[in-house]
């Protein structure tokens, strides 16, 4: 065996140092994989359950009067009396009954503030709380929203509570894993786990903004949280999808970062207190925009109202585009919705639109969603147009009308509605295709007012020989007001 030279213990020693290396890179991999893939859910549990509670709620129902003694004699019986007494006797009048829920929550601070959903205590007149450690203590309701499906309570605890804080639900990706806690079906304290399936769901609210998992929730989770690996509340468990009310994978937790906000202006307020801007908007998709000049792509919420409110008197008007709201961009309705609702009451936005082709900023000042009324706008002191014979555009497929008093009639129109009304829609046409019906009435061709089917056809033209391949329509229907692209080309 030949010794080892110089020569030979150099290449070994680099060799060995690729090695040591390969081995770092391995152990950093297993590590990183470790934490993707927990092998238990152990240890997060146990730190977080002490902050979990089962929520029992109490509620009285008022007793029925006895309307005769049914099903024991027929009506008009000489004994009805007789078993009408008894049944008195027995009954002593109507008794209230004791209906029951079960529901869980989250201790959100050490003084005892509480988490959980509006529908676990609508309605209760009495809420209990039952917390990991067995203990039972009486709640107050300090103020629920049932847009988020969300309520706050209160316990007073002779020593500080064990409780959980809120994560950036923004930062929970889908894949990301979660554990959910609370109290299925009744059977006590009860843990499982999956990943975000998806994000930014919406339901049924104009507030939704719900993560998807196929963490097990069923009947009685409700209200309680679902974690992310830190430790940190990331949803709210809302509601399940389910043809037979368990579990099927699919489960919505209310997103943190709208918990949050509404939390703070219960726990400050009692209730909500949420922007109102004040306009009827819509979504603005490709053939609209195709009708809007300035707007280079479908973004933005197109303002079809402006009734009495902070929009009107701050000058936005019909037809506008909202492109961006102090200082966020708006790509649709309910991104715009969201973001006014989460606006502080009373603060002065600066608020972009496209008008006529032209951007414009305007200041204002935002009026409090829960305090407005719906308000009519006043009537138009415009003259009646000269009745005219309805005329057929045959080549878009409608037939069209001045509004005289037989036609308002027939349509069962208000009296101040000014505009153009549809007679008629071929339904092989593309305005059918697109929306438009009969008994509909435009008001706007344009983003210009049109009180007769002369102005119509003008705009029309006009339209054409613009090179325009649609234009926007503004469509009364049944009280309601609505953009529309009509195809002229």
């Amino acid at each position: 065996m030949k010794p080892i030279t110089q020569s030979h213990a150099v290449p070994m020693k680099a060799m060995w140092m690729l090695l040591t290396a390969t081995v770092l890179l391995l152990a950093q991999a297993i590590a990183a994989t470790a934490q993707m893939m927990p092998n238990s859910f152990a240890d997060l549990a146990e730190r977080v359950s002490p902050s979990v509670v089962n929520i029992t709620t109490s509620t009285t129902i008022a007793g029925r009067a006895n309307e005769g003694p049914q099903g024991i004699v027929p009506e008009g019986s000489p004994f009805e009396d007789f078993f009408r007494e008894f049944q008195d006797r027995r009954n002593n009048g109507p008794r209230p009954r004791q209906s029951s829920a079960l529901g869980s929550g989250f201790v959100i601070s050490e003084d005892g503030f509480i988490i959980t959903n509006n529908h676990v205590i609508e309605g209760a007149d009495e809420i209990m709380i039952e917390f990991f450690s067995g203990e039972e203590l009486p709640a107050e309701l300090i103020g629920t929203d049932p847009n988020t499906d969300i309520a706050v309570l209160k316990v007073s605890a002779e020593e500080p509570l064990p409780f959980v804080k809120f994560g950036d639900s923004d930062k929970s990706r889908v894949g990301d894993w979660v554990m959910a806690i609370g109290n299925p079906l009744g059977q006590g304290f009860s843990v499982s786990a999956g990943i975000v399936s998806a994000r930014n769901r919406a339901l049924s609210g104009t507030y939704d903004d719900f993560i998807q998992t196929d963490a097990a929730i069923n009947k009685g989770n409700s209200g309680g949280p679902l974690f992310n690996l830190d430790g940190d509340v990331v949803g709210v468990n809302t509601a399940i999808l389910s043809p037979s009310g368990g579990s099927i994978g699919i489960g919505f937790s209310m997103a943190s970062n709208v918990v949050t906000i509404v939390k703070d202006q219960l726990i400050e307020f009692g209730e909500t207190r949420r922007g109102w801007l004040g306009v009827r908007i819509q979504d603005v998709d490709e053939d609209l925009a195709a009708g809007i000049e300035g707007l280079d792509e479908a973004k933005g919420a197109l303002v079809s109202d402006v009734p009495p409110g902070p929009a009107a008197d701050a000058g936005l008007m019909r037809g506008d585009v909202i492109v961006t709201f102090d200082g966020k961009d708006v790509d649709d309705v309910r991104g715009l919705v969201t973001t006014v609702g989460n606006t502080p009451v009373g603060k002065a936005v600066r608020v972009v639109v496209i008008r006529e082709g032209r951007s414009e900023t305007l200041m204002v000042t935002l009026g409090r969603r829960e305090d407005a009324e719906a308000a009519s706008e006043p009537a138009s002191s415009e003259p009646e147009p000269k009745p005219e014979e309805p005329m057929e555009l045959d080549n878009l497929g409608v037939t069209l009308s001045n509004l005289t008093d037989e036609v308002r009639e027939g349509l069962s129109l208000a009296a101040d509605l000014k505009g153009v009304a549809v007679l008629g829609v071929d339904e092989d046409s593309d305005a059918y295709a697109k929306g438009l019906r009969p008994g509909d009435v435009i008001t706007e061709a344009g983003q210009s007012k049109v009180t007769t089917v002369a102005e119509m056809t003008a705009k029309i033209a006009e339209a054409k020989e613009g090179g325009r391949k649609s234009l926007l329509l503004l469509i009364s229907r049944q009280g309601d007001s609505r953009f529309m692209a009509l195809p002229v080309q």
